[in-house]
């Protein structure tokens, strides 16, 4: 199922589309401004190169408000929901569209993009308009791209962590409904959400990918509680959330019971063909070419031959995310692609980290006051978690194997 509707008139002409999107976007933010090969961004102002970042609550909650108020204001004016046909909110256009506007947004000083909104967005949205009800569609859909609400992924457990198959939280059907029971972990902006993707298990007896069914939790409800998570880089983006004989609807059911494996796979196969595009995570190509730049060593050939590979690598992902984003349009499910991408993208966040650790020598292992040194261990720190998250590189490698190639299953 497409995200845009297939009775729309001829999509806009995309120099059109460019023209409308820069005068629109010229309005409401200030460009930023010229750089020279070496300068840092921000008026060379310390660069921030962290892929976790280390924020208050508070901080964190002033964030969302701005981030929540620009989604909203893009999706009003068409450059929010690109792709969703206008029963949804959206004008209905093209990736290339969409692939334009991201493009002129990073051209201007827009609120940054919190990652609860982005799940929201990109992936929870996507998940219920193709497996949800109609009753689904019509309450979660349009509020959840316009991120009016919130809503986090409750699937990984302290025991069933990139092994999604093995959770243990239990959901038993009752007269009314259903009681859920268990502890979830690693739920990035869970305290921030209004609801949950949760995947629980109700069939104990059925095989291990069978007896799981989906629901959609509100995250206020009684018999939940979220305790953050301090990570090593200060941060606590993510959480523990533990239910308690949690009682839901059985309207609150995402797909048919049983399906809740089909349910996480489409809800990570989004996570997986978004990691590289929607999450602003660490240095990127750009960044390391002006460190390189600035420290004089682009004459030595194997500098550039580590450039040349980080520019290639970050240029296959951007390919590999138009490519998804084309076949998703056209009405295709996730796939191996999905895999495929994150893998790439999180393999080139590694490669970034270890050639600026390389380029500066023992100039990253302290804070000296020198502006672009230390500031890059905020990457090195930070790359080994997106290995994990969203499945790990392992699983990747075995979902591309398994699935895309036909080759025998990893043994149990």
């Amino acid at each position: 199922m497409s995200t845009a509707t297939s009775e729309l008139a001829a999509p806009e002409d995309l120099d059109a589309f460019e023209e409308r999107a820069t005068a629109w976007l010229s309005q409401r933010l200030d460009r930023h401004p010229p750089a020279t090969e070496t300068d840092l961004p921000g008026n060379d102002a310390e660069p921030s190169y962290a892929i976790f970042h280390n924020r208050t609550e508070a901080e964190e909650r002033e964030l969302l408000v701005r981030g929540k108020a620009w989604q909203s204001a893009r999706v009003d004016a068409g450059f929010g929901a690109i792709t969703w046909g206008p029963e949804w909110g959206g004008p209905g256009l093209t990736a290339s569209h969409e692939r334009i506007y991201v493009e002129l947004e990073r051209q201007f000083r827009a609120p940054e993009r919190h990652e609860t909104i982005l799940v929201t967005v990109e992936l929870i949205a996507p998940t219920i308009h193709l497996l949800g009800t109609e009753e689904h569609k019509q309450r979660f859909v349009q509020p959840f791209l316009r991120a009016d609400e919130l809503c986090c992924q409750l699937f990984s457990e302290p025991g069933a962590g990139s092994d999604l198959a093995a959770l243990a939280t239990r959901a038993v059907r009752t007269d009314t409904g259903w009681k859920i029971t268990g502890q979830k972990v690693w739920s990035s902006g869970a305290q921030f959400s209004e609801w949950g993707l949760l995947i629980a298990r109700s069939d104990p007896a059925a095989p291990k990918h069978r007896g799981m069914t989906a629901f959609l939790v509100p995250m206020d409800a009684p018999g939940i509680e979220t305790r953050p998570i301090r990570q090593m880089s200060g941060g606590s983006t993510f959480n523990e959330v533990f239910l308690t004989a949690v009682e839901l609807p059985d309207s609150l059911r995402l797909g048919e019971i049983g399906d809740g494996w089909n349910v996480a796979l489409t809800t990570l196969g989004f996570e997986r063909s978004s990691s590289g595009g929607i999450v602003s995570a660490g240095g990127s190509a750009a960044d390391l070419i002006r460190l390189a730049k600035q420290l004089g060593i682009t004459d030595d050939p194997h500098v550039r031959q580590t450039l040349a590979r980080v520019v290639v690598y970050e240029r296959a992902t951007a390919m590999f995310n138009a490519r998804y984003a084309e076949r998703e349009l056209a009405g295709h499910v996730p796939g191996v692609e999905g895999s495929i991408a994150k893998l790439v993208w999180t393999q080139n966040l590694k490669r970034i980290g270890d050639a600026a650790a390389r380029f500066l020598g023992p100039r990253i292992l302290a804070d000296t006051g020198i502006p672009n040194t230390y500031a890059w261990t905020e990457h090195l720190l930070g790359a080994p978690g997106y290995r994990i998250a969203g499945g790990s590189d392992e699983i990747q490698r075995n979902i591309i194997g398994e699935r895309g190639l036909g080759l025998p299953r990893e043994p149990r």
